[in-house]
């Protein structure tokens, strides 16, 4: 076939996480831009806006002309959460609504206030055909297309896996003027040479050098716009990761058939837009498809032998049915994430890789071309957070659940979505005999104390009040600020009733908690006592010496379990 590739944009670079779109939303809501996001100024005041509440990092003097702004618009507008503008070829806009005004699936979004719920939003957005075709007459939902390509190779091969190569070339560059078989041959030939190819980088490079003759911008667009269109895609729920390419989640299999569409509509855009904006509908709306997706569900739990109960819920229309669903897959994903946390310790090696990449401040470690970790850099808070839970885990013996021991949520590769919110510890981890309560932070400056002292110390008390057995703090950070150190080292709280409490907290640098855990681990002695001695051994001195004093003695400390554990 002649073609000129055009690759489809289900996300945009500007805005690599999906996660944050409903932060984004929710501070737009809240400002004075709605209805009001076109135009230089407001551009660069909704830009400023965003970079204020923290949901960009826009450093200083690097985006002047607002263009952040418009890449949240454009997303916002995507997925129908504000009203998009209508071209005069389309339509009126006053038929749709006031261009920029918060569209009532807009509100929806804003609900939202579960993963799940975010996810399903997503999918309704996702399922509407509203890309253009090359005709230019003709519209497709590329996520529907995706799952037919994926379901085709299902029935070829028994997988609906396809890798990040395979998606880079034949993914998100084609749509449905495509033949959908052709498609699936192309992809299994890329499969099937490459397989037997012995150099695997070459041969991608070779690869896409070859398909990019057929495309006018940068080849590098293959791999970058894969990445960011595959996390899009996962934030349906539809996809799960599979090393760095995806699959169909299993659990979903039955809707992906239902969602999987290889032609395009000749509806007009304007409908297109209207069913975006209200809420597209999903096949879980109609009660017979909600009736069997769930009982596909219980099914499913069945032969994993998962103990479920629903008998408390009515079962009389779709959302009633949906609920009941949406309760066993949360029942799934836990059993999942149990099973997940029983194989941290056998993952130690990568996690101490993503210490390494947060120590540097972010970026990707490249294993193979088949296996790779990254943590982008305006996410390091979450990764922390993630990476310490992982560690936690991997340590193991712990008597509180892994979902238990976390704030923050997870996505259904078990990646984080968001760091963990206020009000409470980031980690609570429960042993037999004691508690560690471990808290992290990505601030290095002298702002650090000022923002972790109260807080930290807050959170240990309580958790000293809370739970019949000692607890401990544990307190990590890139750097560790003297005066962090300092107030740690006093460790004086007054809790309810001005009742005197010296709360047990030791600050470590992330490089010292890395060493470490990683030789307990070479060591073959990765037990909770030891991370509690750690603690206890650091404090010896705590009332000897001062904050600078005292940190080399922390420092010695470790220098010295370390020197033991390889003993």
């Amino acid at each position: 076939m002649e073609e000129n590739i055009k690759i489809w944009l289900v996300g945009n670079t500007g805005l690599r996480n999906p996660n944050r779109i409903q932060e984004g939303l929710a501070v737009y809501a809240k400002s004075a831009f709605v209805g009001k996001l076109h135009g230089r100024d407001n551009e660069i005041g909704f830009m400023n806006l965003l970079n204020k509440e923290g949901i960009i990092q826009n450093e200083s003097g690097k985006d002047e002309s607002g263009s952040h702004a418009r890449k949240w618009r454009l997303m916002f507008a995507k997925n129908g959460y504000i009203f998009p503008q209508v071209s005069k070829k389309d339509g009126n806009q006053d038929d749709l609504g006031a261009m920029d005004d918060i569209t009532p699936f807009g509100r929806t979004f804003l609900k939202a206030d579960t993963f799940p719920a975010v996810q399903e939003c997503f999918l309704r957005a996702m399922s509407v055909e509203q890309f253009e075709m090359p005709d230019k007459t003709t519209y497709f939902s590329p996520l529907r297309w995706m799952l037919a390509i994926m379901l085709e190779l299902e029935k070829r091969t028994g997988s609906t896996e396809m890798s990040r190569i395979e998606f880079a070339l034949w993914g998100h560059t084609t749509n449905p003027s495509y033949d959908l078989s052709e498609v699936v041959d192309r992809i299994l030939n890329l499969r099937k040479r490459r397989a037997k190819a012995p150099a695997k980088r070459t041969f991608d490079k070779n690869e896409i050098k070859e398909r990019g003759k057929h495309y006018d911008k940068k080849a590098d667009n293959f791999l970058d716009y894969s990445d960011m269109n595959m996390r899009y895609l996962r934030i349906s729920g539809m996809f799960q990761r599979k090393g760095r390419g995806i699959m169909i989640v299993p659990a979903k299999h039955l809707l992906a058939e239902k969602l999987a569409k290889d032609t395009a509509t000749s509806e007009p855009l304007m409908k297109a837009y209207k069913q975006l904006c209200s809420g597209a509908p999903l096949p879980t709306d109609n009660i017979d498809v909600a009736k069997t997706l769930l009982e596909d569900l219980k099914k499913q739990m069945k032969e994993r032998h998962i103990v479920y109960d629903i008998s408390d819920l009515p079962l009389d229309t779709p959302a009633e049915i949906n609920i009941a669903r949406q309760r066993l897959e949360d029942t799934l994903a836990k059993t999942d994430e149990i099973q997940y946390a029983n194989d941290q310790c056998n993952q130690w090696q990568e996690i101490a890789d993503y210490m390494s990449l947060l120590i540097k401040g972010g970026g990707k470690l490249v294993y193979d071309e088949d296996n790779a970790i990254e943590i982008p850099k305006d996410e390091t808070p979450a990764y922390f957070e993630w990476t310490l839970w992982r560690a936690a885990l991997a340590i193991d013996h712990m008597v509180n659940k892994p979902y238990e021991v976390r704030g923050f949520r997870l996505d259904s590769d078990f990646l984080p979505v968001t760091a963990a919110g206020g009000g409470k510890g980031d980690l609570y981890c429960e042993f037999e005999d004691f508690m560690i309560l471990t808290e992290v932070t990505m601030s290095t400056s002298s702002r650090q104390e000022a923002m972790e002292g109260e807080p930290v110390r807050r959170h240990v008390s309580d958790a000293v009040l809370n739970y019949n057995k000692p607890v401990y703090g544990l307190f990590l950070a890139i750097r560790i600020d003297t005066n962090t150190a300092e107030t740690f080292r006093h460790g004086i709280w007054y809790a309810k009733g001005n009742v005197k409490q010296r709360l047990d907290i030791v600050p470590l640098s992330l490089e010292q908690f890395r060493r470490h855990f990683v030789s307990m681990f070479e060591g073959k002695q990765a037990r909770p006592e030891h991370l509690r001695d750690l603690i206890l051994q650091c404090e010896t001195e705590r009332d000897n010496l001062e904050a600078p004093a005292w940190m080399k003695h922390i420092e010695k400390v470790v220098a010295q379990r370390v020197q033991s554990f390889s003993n």
